[in-house]
């Protein structure tokens, strides 16, 4: 069994790893960046991985 997850960051508040399958949306930025909002399982919150 293999298991495909990429970390996308950690979350601004506790510093937890968020992993790609948290993620809950993707969108373009002003400049052209890709931008995520995941969900921190940790802090049971919506977050913007850095």
């Amino acid at each position: 069994m293999t298991t495909d997850s990429t970390v996308l960051g950690r979350c601004p508040d506790c510093g937890e790893e968020i992993e790609a399958y948290q993620s809950l949306i993707e969108f373009e930025d002003a400049d052209g960046t890709t931008g995520v909002f995941a969900e921190c399982y940790s802090c049971d919150d919506v977050v913007r991985p850095e």
